[in-house]
């Protein structure tokens, strides 16, 4: 059977690829440090941000998928590394013989297919974020009232950090907090005529107005914030509620969140596609050096020309024989028969 891609290596081209496979593997493992890092900070980000996404998006994942796949990316390119540089010393080698099959094979199913998994999370992923974010914020900004509620105590909190640290205000503006209950029943005084009234006239019972949280408030204003009565033009002097940005802030924060998620989403998926490349060389190269110096005993500085390549034999070669292996393996044996009794010859009369 013919190998797969075979390629021809003499002694210059043997130590080149070695000393080639010695650079390239620093290279992965500096690519798989920076996989780590950038996907422990989108990690980070997200056990602050993952309030406001729904329990049920699959954004999270990204992140905890690439940690593995850099941390795969990096044992390869350290182990590339070694062995490629003691590849160049005869006395050295030896011992990574018994090294580089499982190396290759764990750097080929484990690493390839998690940066694979990686990058597709990372690609596609993006696309159920919008949803999860709408949802999400949906929620934070019904619970921002339930202070005393167990399990949403610090709900506002949260919210007002995110509104006050990305400079945004409920979920597409600031009038999203119309539709909502985001005062306390503990700050409603229950005699007031006018809170029995706005109480009343809602449907579900909820105490609703034209007014925002304090963390909407854009610090920038040459004016003090203005937080009640927004939908009423007459209400505060020389106030346009057609302009909100001069007092609040104009962008929702789904917009928001959205882009920061998706830049950082971005930037890892362009990481894992350098990674994956330099994993393939990587992979590739150790491979043509393991099969050319088996081929030599392990000594790179034989004299003479050493053959690498892929696979021993062909793909429908392999496939063929083992085909037939397992076929001959399942093979019920042929039930053994007695041999059939001769009739003894009858003596004929001599004539």
């Amino acid at each position: 059977m013919a190998p797969v891609l075979p390629l021809v290596l003499p002694l210059q081209s043997r130590i080149r690829l070695a000393q080639g496979l010695w650079l390239l593997s620093w290279l992965l493992a500096l690519a798989g440090v920076l996989t780590l890092l950038c996907s422990g900070h989108l990690l980070v980000q997200l056990q602050y941000l993952g309030t406001f996404l729904a329990p049920s998006c699959p954004f999270s994942s990204l992140p905890q998928v690439a940690l593995a796949a850099g941390a795969v990316a990096l044992g390869t390119g350290l182990g590339g590394a070694g062995a490629s540089r003691a590849s160049l010393d005869a006395a050295r080698y030896p011992p990574w013989r018994g090294i580089l099959g499982p190396l290759l094979v764990a750097g080929t199913a484990g690493g390839g297919g998690l940066l694979v998994f990686a990058l597709g999370l990372a690609l596609g992923l993006p696309v159920s974020l919008d949803k999860g974010l709408e949802e999400g914020l949906g929620t934070a900004l019904v619970h921002y009232k339930d202070t005393e509620v167990p399990g949403h105590c610090h709900a506002k909190r949260i919210m007002d950090e995110l509104q006050l640290r990305h400079h945004c205000c409920g979920r597409h503006g600031y009038k999203d907090w119309f539709g909502v209950q985001w005062v306390s029943n503990r700050y409603l005084d229950p005699s007031d005529q006018e809170v029995v009234n706005r109480i009343q006239s809602n449907v579900e019972g909820l105490y609703l107005t034209d007014g925002v949280p304090f963390s909407c408030c854009n610090p920038h204003s040459p004016r003090p914030c203005l937080q009640s009565q927004l939908s009423d033009p007459y209400a505060h002097p020389l106030f346009d509620p057609r302009q909100p940005n001069l007092n609040l802030w104009a962008q929702g924060c789904h917009q928001v969140l959205l882009d920061h998620l998706q830049s950082l989403a971005s930037t890892l998926g362009s990481i894992l596609a350098v990674t994956f490349l330099l994993q393939a060389l990587v992979l590739l190269g150790l491979r043509y050096l393991q099969t050319a110096l088996e081929g030599l005993g392990g000594v790179i500085d034989a004299e003479g020309e050493a053959q690498g390549y892929l696979f021993p034999g062909g793909l429908k070669d392999m496939l063929k024989t083992a085909w037939l292996q397992g076929g001959v393996a399942h093979r019920a044996a042929p039930e053994k028969t007695p041999p059939e009794e001769v009739p003894p010859k009858e003596d004929l009369p001599e004539a």
